[in-house]
């Protein structure tokens, strides 16, 4: 699991994208092609955008969901949880 997030993030659209997610979730292809055009100037197709979108999918980065004929977009931060915890020692980590 650790090779597809790191795959997921070196790509720098990829990080956009979970920059806009982690904005405002909940989004749909059109939005997140949309936010892309818009703020960050990148001219995609959403055929592009949405190769990206599975292999955050894939990394477990993003999770997504059909209500009736649209599919929204979550950002899920639990993988990145894992990862960071992976070389943090015990005696390292923020006691609640």
């Amino acid at each position: 699991m650790a090779d597809e997030l790191f795959k997921a993030l070196a790509d720098p659209t990829r990080r956009k994208i979970l920059d806009e997610l982690a904005e405002r979730q909940g989004q749909t292809l059109f939005e997140i092609c949309s936010r892309l055009s818009m703020k960050h100037q990148l001219g995609l197709s959403r055929q592009a955008i949405s190769q990206h979108l599975a292999v955050l999918e894939e990394a477990g980065l993003v999770e997504s969901r059909r209500e009736g004929r649209y599919k929204f977009h979550d950002l899920n931060t639990e993988p990145l949880r894992h990862i960071a915890e992976r070389w943090i020692r015990s005696d390292q980590r923020e006691t609640p």
